[in-house]
């Protein structure tokens, strides 16, 4: 989730526990500073781009790690703090419990975390909540602005803590519930077109869980459309494009194709550009803009080889007109993407291409 979502929920949590004893003021302060802790990983050194984009949220969000580092921040707290010096068992769970909300917020997006590393090595990204969301963010919010706001920490502050912290769980559960509803409904409507994908990937909408964009995975294709708790019974409006795999045949024992598919989950496709290899995350951003592409290879008078992998910036991550399509959809009116339509139903890029003689080597 976003940095102010992981301040404020860090922030509520920690005023829950600890506001009693060090003041709401200073607990809220504290909350907020740890919750953002994980996040430092950003300025960890990584090799080239695809390292940054898959390795992020890796050990520091895992809820093992931050059970060993509970203790240790615990101590230091209890030191600083004469409110906690004869609460050492309070001060470790909050500290664990502000740290790990953290990690789990950032799994119920579809970018997701190593929440379980190194037990389990891959990321969990649920992606039943975009990593903007105000509904789940503003309650927080105001609770936070009250706790900042007050030295003391009183039996009123309680409830609407508590309240907040209710509400803002309540609403990360309902979405999954809502998405996997989203997904039943969308096997029907692939099935009523005469498709049958091999998965089915239902993720929310920018901001909000009314929208949701559906992706339907198949070998050599996919098939997404867009899917509004207020659009009727309708049958939405599916595109068919293109994944072009034949173009990764010399890459995919690459370093870098083999990272990208393997955190995309295989939601990803390929496409030529001015005699560039590009492999864009499907599960991210809107078509064709996605928000993760990277060069992998490129052609020569041979055929396709790889490159050192680089983030391509040439596509704009939306359209001016996306927010008004989107402010549609969350009132239940129909509309068409214009940039959806015009990349639909597109075809393989490839023209037969063979492997380059310099493929045989990957970069590492």
């Amino acid at each position: 989730m976003d940095s102010l979502t992981q301040f404020v929920l860090g922030a509520a949590v920690s005023t829950a526990c600890l506001g009693p004893k060090i003041g709401a003021r200073k607990a809220a302060v504290l909350g907020g500073l740890l919750g953002t802790l994980p996040d430092l990983d950003v300025f960890l050194p990584f090799d080239d781009p695809v390292d940054s984009f898959v390795y992020h949220r890796g050990w520091t969000h895992s809820v093992f790690v931050h059970a060993l580092a509970a203790p240790v921040i615990g101590e230091g707290l209890m030191r600083l703090f004469k409110g906690l010096r004869d609460q050492r068992w309070l001060t470790y769970g909050a500290v664990y419990l502000v740290l790990a909300t953290h990690a789990m917020i950032d799994a119920m997006t579809v970018y997701g975390t190593r929440i379980f590393w190194p037990f389990y090595p891959d990321p969990v990204g649920v992606g039943s909540v975009f990593i903007i969301d105000p509904l789940y963010t503003l309650p927080l919010l105001c609770a936070v602005i009250w706790a900042l706001c007050t030295k003391t920490f009183s039996a009123r502050l309680k409830k609407v803590l508590t309240v907040a912290l209710v509400f803002s769980t309540s609403y990360m559960g309902a979405s999954v519930l809502v998405q996997r509803y989203v997904e039943g409904q969308a096997r029907s409507y692939f099935a009523e077109a005469g498709s049958d994908p091999d998965k089915v990937f239902a993720i929310a909408a920018p901001f909000n869980i009314l929208v949701w964009k559906v992706i339907g995975l198949e070998d050599d294709s996919y098939r997404n459309f867009y899917y509004s708790l207020l659009g009727g019974n309708e049958p939405p409006e599916i595109y068919a494009h293109a994944r072009n795999p034949e173009l990764v045949t010399c890459l995919r024992e690459t370093p870098a194709y083999r990272k990208l598919d393997w955190f995309s989950r295989g939601y990803n496709r390929v496409e030529l550009i001015d005699g560039k290899i590009v492999l864009s995350d499907l599960r991210m951003g809107l078509t064709p803009g996605y928000a993760f592409r990277f060069v992998i290879g490129e052609t020569d008078e041979f055929g396709i080889k790889p490159v050192p992998p680089q983030r391509d910036l040439s596509l704009r991550r939306a359209d001016p007109e996306d927010l008004a399509w989107l402010g549609d959809r969350l009132l239940g009116i129909a509309s068409v993407r214009a940039a959806e339509a015009q990349t639909g139903s597109s075809e393989g890029l490839s023209g037969g291409l063979a492997c380059s003689l310099s493929a045989r080597t990957a970069p590492q």
